[in-house]
């Protein structure tokens, strides 16, 4: 693994706890709010479709039969992504949240740091590897 892969790897981690930090920062401040929203936003669901990437990629995204975009499976494949990052993201930090308020133990500073120790765990994770597409013998139906 490279440098560059394991930075791109730590990313959304890096975020979680960065955004931990910036709770130290007066309750007011922009950068405190920016910095959790961001990674609330994005990093849980980032940190999943790293995850998933090699499984989501073995199936290319197909584009309309009068192809006017020669770019159009690469732009779908990244907007699938962000789209699963973002909805990931939410539906992980609502998970917690249910959790920690059945417990009688919610607080948003647990959310935020359960949700950067379950994304530094995601990031520690190895991707998943692409199953081959089943072939069909010619003639049989599909």
């Amino acid at each position: 693994m490279t440098p560059q892969e394991l930075v791109v790897r730590m990313l959304p981690a890096f975020g979680g706890w960065l955004a931990l930090a910036a709770l130290t920062l007066p309750g007011g401040s922009p950068l405190r709010g920016a910095a959790v929203v961001v990674f609330l936003a994005a990093g849980p669901g980032a940190a999943l479709v790293r995850i998933c990437g090699p499984a989501l990629r073995a199936r290319r995204a197909e584009g309309p039969v009068e192809r006017r975009d020669p770019h159009f499976e690469r732009h779908s494949d990244l907007l699938e992504g962000l789209m699963l990052a973002l909805l990931l993201s939410v539906g992980v930090a609502m998970i917690v949240a249910t959790v920690l308020i059945a417990a009688h133990a919610f607080s948003g500073q647990r959310v935020l740091l359960t949700l950067t120790v379950l994304t530094t765990l995601a990031a520690f994770c190895p991707s998943l590897r692409a199953s081959p597409t089943p072939r069909t013998p010619k003639g049989a139906a599909p």
